[in-house]
């Protein structure tokens, strides 16, 4: 069964062919990121101008890669949500209008969701339950355990940043572009982790949810001064960025290592699957294989970290396998969406 997945939740416009629900045959991905560089972050007005442009040639790449006609194609998966309402109306939108013109089902995928299956497809990766699901990205930090495929539990998630938000926005404080990640696991390479003494962002109460918020503020000060603001006068030489760099990525990694290893333990939990953008990070991968010893540990692979469409076909495939109807035509796009609907 092929599924031609669409995915244009933020700045990435993705379209992948896939076999059922794991051989992935095309994943083409198309980023308009370079446009909001001059941002800071993603302007959300450009990004769905992008969507338009780019919608029908990436689609027409992933056909041709996968030498797979639109004839061919068995069912259509898109993301409703969450994420930027402009850019989500293009790619359903396609998928409605393809649904219709070829008279094949169609389904919604919760974006979110898709990044927890992206760690179980791409590999020969067998399906353990209850495990736990870690997903670290731009715009989304939690911790859930995964019953089954779309069966979880919320254990943790972000008050305030996503971590890869953070990581973003001090990459900002020390004058680098968007997305700053890349630019702090560099920096950080060079730096000493133990140079600067951030703490974790603690949440009353919930010892398994995040707050990057304070961890966010304590760079900044270190960076620019107390009080300061962004656009204050950076006071820190070239050596002392690597240093708050290594510093930063230490502490918010070990954060999300500890709560996992928390989780893992009081949860009973028999395997760890980790995706979204921020686990492209090498040293989060050493982190979490060289503390998580008792449990099995999957990564997504690096091409299916970032947002991609092949995710997006993947768990299409097993929502329409569990219930084998199309979406209605009305189905809307959804800036918000909980972690199952």
């Amino acid at each position: 069964m092929k599924t031609l997945g669409i995915e244009t939740s933020c700045d990435e416009i993705s379209v992948s062919i896939v076999e059922d629900g794991k051989n992935i045959l095309s994943n083409v991905v198309n980023s308009t990121a370079k446009i909001h560089s001059q941002y800071g972050g993603v302007f959300p007005e450009l990004a769905s101008r992008g969507a338009i442009e780019l919608m029908i040639p990436t689609l027409e790449e992933a056909l041709d890669l996968a030498q797979t006609k639109l004839e061919e194609i068995d069912l259509i998966a898109v993301t409703r949500g969450p994420g930027l309402i402009g850019s989500l109306l293009i790619g359903l939108n396609t998928a409605k209008t393809l649904s219709m013109s070829l008279n094949i089902p169609f389904v919604g995928v919760n974006h979110i969701e898709a990044h927890l299956y992206s760690a179980m497809m791409g590999q020969d990766i067998p399906q353990i339950f209850p495990s736990l699901g870690v997903v670290l990205s731009g715009g989304h930090t939690f911790l859930v355990k995964i019953k089954g495929v779309n069966d979880y539990e919320m254990i943790g998630q972000t008050v305030d940043d996503a971590i890869g938000e953070a990581f973003d926005k001090v990459a900002n404080f020390l004058d680098f572009p968007y997305p700053g990640g890349p630019h702090i696991e560099t920096l950080a390479k060079e730096g000493d982790p133990s140079k600067f003494s951030f703490q974790e962002g603690r949440v009353k109460k919930d010892p398994f949810s995040f707050s990057f918020s304070g961890l966010k503020t304590s760079v900044l000060y270190a960076i620019k001064g107390q009080k300061a603001t962004k656009y204050s006068k950076t006071l820190i030489d070239e050596k002392e960025k690597k240093d708050i760099a290594a510093s930063f990525q230490k502490t918010a990694f070990t954060d999300v290592v500890n709560k996992s290893l928390l989780a893992i333990e009081k949860h009973k939990l028999k395997a760890v699957y980790l995706g979204g953008g921020v686990c492209i990070n090498q040293t989060l991968r050493s982190n979490f294989s060289s503390c998580v010893k008792d449990v099995p540990l999957f990564f997504a692979p690096k091409s299916l970290c970032s947002d991609n469409a092949a995710m997006i076909a993947g768990l299409g495939y097993h929502l329409f396998e569990k219930n084998p109807r199309s979406d209605s035509l009305d189905l809307e796009a959804m800036t918000k969406i909980p972690l199952t609907l």
